[in-house]
């Protein structure tokens, strides 16, 4: 409940103000002097004054009330302040307004214009203090962000900021973590910014790409082998954690760990511990784990294929990345840094990149800039050069045609293009036509008294690719 402080010598118009103004649910504090104001304010949370402008009898100058008014705003330059005042100087009010005053009241009061000025000013004074505080929020995440290194990350799109909000967090500290999203989304990017902001930013980081490794080799790939260990092994070979001691290992694609692979996995996680293959010597390191995946490991927990005691070792944090298409914001930041400042975007060009789905991500989008720089006419891409249009026939297809829910504003978006693909894709129980000539329209047109509904049905097509193909011939109506 907000408090207002009322300060005037005459007790009476405190208590009528304090009455009328706790009738209304606020708090009240009243004083008879400047000083005790101040007091007042030193000691308590206000959320606005009511102030009279003179306090010494038969004193009708103001002075009083506005040097009281310069003390408070010395001391808190926001708060709202009420004038109210028997004799009612215009001067004074204007300079006074000008000054930070919020209003400016004359005796007797309106009590209706009274509250009303009260409830807007604290409410503008609330919003006004929360706003300060997501302000100074907001410089001291952004100070956090510039004084970072990002790897080079490209980004703009609010859940992409939260990411890297949370991983330059989790970068403080020595926990596991682990790092879900689709393929192609940057999960590897997020390792590096997490390694690069830690305490171990400059020791080793090690990646071990857990599905690109052969299974008979992963064991000794992680973890080293002695030599004869298995066939071809010629010489000792020394394990990935052994090469991080001391520093990070990412292990990407964890999800294809071999059961066998998770109990020593397990086991170093939980001790540091671990033999080389062919080797009964225990070893002990210290390692920083961060593990990505994009597979549902709940799922592989329920059908026996990951360990469900090693995913909560693995799982201390969760980092969830989410596609690129979640994040609309990230892609045209992320095709001018992978075009360069050679080239630019048509209008129709960014609109195709920001409604089509990336299924495959932020790879995806970084080959298709690829091929639109090589096969490129001119410094403005277009559609064509990133070989959009067949892009978009190979998601139709994938999705059987229907955009799925969390692209439909997409397919909304791309209607009349997806509509030049569909235009002779015949309906259920007809025949497919070919593409009809000039002649074949002015035939249909004659046979059907022009009436276009029933031209375009002959045709299979729908009315507005008849107008188009009208158009395009020159046929009138």
């Amino acid at each position: 409940m907000d408090t207002i402080l009322i300060v005037d010598d005459n007790q009476a118009v405190c208590s009528a103000l304090s009455l009328m103004l706790e009738l209304h649910g606020f708090n009240t504090l009243s004083c008879l002097s400047p000083e005790a104001a101040l007091t007042l304010l030193a000691e308590q949370e206000i959320a606005l004054v009511i102030q009279d402008m003179n306090f010494t009898q038969d004193t009708t100058s103001g002075e009083e009330g506005k040097r009281l008014f310069y003390d408070i705003r010395q001391h808190q330059p926001k708060l709202p302040i009420i004038l109210l005042t028997a004799w009612t100087q215009l001067e004074l009010a204007v300079e006074l307004v000008k000054e930070g005053a919020a209003d400016y009241m004359g005796k007797p009061w309106d009590d209706d214009k009274l509250l009303i000025s009260v409830n807007n000013l604290i409410s503008l004074h609330a919003l006004s203090k929360q706003n300060t505080q997501l302000t100074r929020s907001e410089n001291q995440r952004m100070s956090v962000i510039n004084d970072a290194q990002l790897c080079g990350i490209i980004f703009a799109s609010g859940a992409m900021q939260r990411c890297i909000d949370l991983a330059l967090q989790i970068a403080k500290s020595d926990v596991s973590v682990l790092i879900t999203g689709p393929n192609g989304a940057g999960k590897d990017k997020l390792a590096d910014i997490i390694h690069a902001n830690s305490p171990l930013k400059n020791k080793p980081f090690i990646k071990v790409n857990i599905g690109a490794l052969p299974m008979e080799l992963l064991e000794a790939e992680l973890f080293g082998a002695e030599a004869g260990a298995f066939t071809g092994a010629n010489k000792t070979r020394i394990g990935r954690f052994e090469a991080a001691d001391g520093g990070t290992l990412f292990l990407d694609e964890i999800g294809n760990l071999p059961l066998s692979g998770q109990v020593k996995l397990l086991r170093v996680l939980q001790t540091g511990e671990f033999e080389r293959l062919g080797s009964h010597q225990t070893r002990k390191v210290n390692v920083r784990v961060i593990s990505a995946t994009n597979a549902d490991l709940a799922d592989d927990i329920a059908a026996g294929r990951f360990r469900e005691d090693l995913f909560y070792r693995l799982n201390v944090i969760e980092l969830a990345l989410p596609p690129l298409n979640q994040r609309q914001d990230d892609i045209l930041p992320l095709v001018s840094h992978f075009i360069g400042r050679a080239f630019s975007l048509s209008k129709p060009t960014q609109q195709a990149l920001l409604t089509y789905p990336w299924p495959g991500n932020v790879r995806e989008l970084e080959n298709a800039c690829k091929r639109a720089v090589i096969l490129a006419d001119s410094p403005t891409l277009t559609i064509d050069d990133f070989g959009f249009k067949s892009q978009l026939n190979h998601s139709s297809s994938l999705s059987g045609g229907s955009p799925s829910p969390q692209h439909l504003s997409a397919s909304q978006t791309t209607a009349s293009s997806e509509q030049k693909i569909q235009e002779f894709e015949p309906k259920s129980g007809d025949i497919k036509q070919a593409e009809p000539e000039r002649a074949d329209i002015e035939k249909a047109l004659a046979q059907h008294n022009g009436v276009i509904a029933r031209v375009a049905k002959s045709l299979g097509l729908s009315r507005q690719a008849l107008y188009r193909r009208m158009d395009k011939f020159g046929i009138e109506k």
